[in-house]
């Protein structure tokens, strides 16, 4: 029967999402969006049932579409069959004004805008069944029902949630050991789908937050997995969508740091802060963080909430983007910025 059906190539993105949308991971989304979904979340932060979901999960195509509503297609992958897919809707997207409503932007040079833009100005919407699924390691991808029963085997009623995107600097382990004073364990949860090029490699992401884990964080109460979705960039509409995956994984709480999400000058640094002002209670405590960094008059790492305003010149900011210069140069970051333990890990990233 799916030999007679018509296919539709999708790319890595794609068979990642639809993945996530059949384990639960994107509750209360169910499928691939339709026009009113996608229209009803870029304009309102809301599904049309009303529940609140900031990011468009959409099946985007190139060319047209040749089937229409109630018709099944399959999913290719790679020439591998690895989706069914039950249209509920096909139509074309304005991809520019999709992207101010989203990104807050139409400009290429933002990488989630320019992503959406190259692939293609139509969609299908729909349930998906997935035929086949992506290998993986089962230590460190679990479906949400996975992480949920790993929390209860350990006893964790309070779970703070670390998302990111890049390799432990030391802003970054401040916020996992907030999380470690505020609850019973803290899930740190890597993105593994793409990423910006000048972003480290997955593996090097992964390899330092288990030496960090390892070596200088209680192991057992931290827990390392990763989350199979492509970063997107739009700062604070992806803050929220992090948040919202989290709690499907089982988490409490969610860090939200300065700029999260964010790209260059793209976004206010605490607009992902605001956001969740906007917001009614999504079941997930938000806890928000401001600027970390070094401060030499408090003698170690500090933020804006606990640093007494001392002189800007004794302040040193912290930013992956720094450490990635330093080491392009052959220079090994100060350890104000990172742990030095870390280095040959991250220098194989360079």
């Amino acid at each position: 029967m799916r030999e007679t059906l018509p296919q539709v190539e999708i790319g890595e993105d794609e068979r990642l999402d639809l993945e996530n949308l059949a384990t639960g991971a994107f509750h209360p989304v169910r499928g691939f969006m339709t026009r009113e979904e996608t229209l009803s979340v870029a304009q309102e932060m809301r599904l049309p049932s009303g529940e609140v979901w900031t990011i468009p999960i959409l099946l985007q195509l190139q060319e047209k579409p040749r089937v229409g509503r109630r018709d099944r297609v399959v999913l290719v992958h790679g020439k591998e069959p690895v989706a069914l897919l039950q249209v509920d809707d096909a139509y074309e997207l304005d991809l520019k004004a999709l992207a101010r409503q989203v990104f807050g932007t139409e400009s290429e040079a933002h990488p989630g805008v320019r992503k959406l833009l190259e692939k293609g100005p139509y969609a299908l919407g729909g349930r998906v069944e997935v035929l086949a699924w992506r290998p993986r390691s089962a230590d460190l991808e679990k479906t949400p029902a996975e992480v949920q029963a790993f929390f209860r085997e350990r006893g964790w009623r309070r779970v703070v949630a670390f998302q990111t995107r890049n390799a432990p600097h030391r802003a970054h382990e401040y916020l996992i050991r907030l999380g470690l004073e505020l609850a019973d364990g803290v899930l740190i949860h890597p993105i593994l789908g793409a990423k910006k090029e000048d972003d480290f490699p997955t593996e090097v992401i992964l390899k330092a937050y288990q030496a960090l884990k390892e070596g200088f964080l209680p192991p057992e109460r931290v827990a390392l997995f990763g989350l199979a979705t492509p970063m997107r960039y739009a700062g604070p509409k992806e803050a929220v969508f992090h948040a919202l995956v989290r709690k499907n994984f089982g988490a409490t709480h969610f860090l939200v740091g300065r700029d999260h999400a964010g790209v260059g000058n793209f976004y206010d640094p605490y607009a992902a802060h605001r956001i969740f002002d906007q917001l009614p209670p999504l079941g997930i405590e938000i806890l928000k963080v401001g600027a970390v960094f070094h401060c030499s008059f408090c003698g170690g790492i500090a933020s804006e909430k606990t640093c007494p305003d001392h002189h800007r010149e004794g302040r040193i900011s912290i930013s992956m983007t720094k450490v990635r210069s330093l080491l392009r140069e052959g220079k090994a970051p100060p350890a104000e910025l990172v742990r030095p333990e870390l280095l040959p890990i991250l220098r194989e990233g360079v």
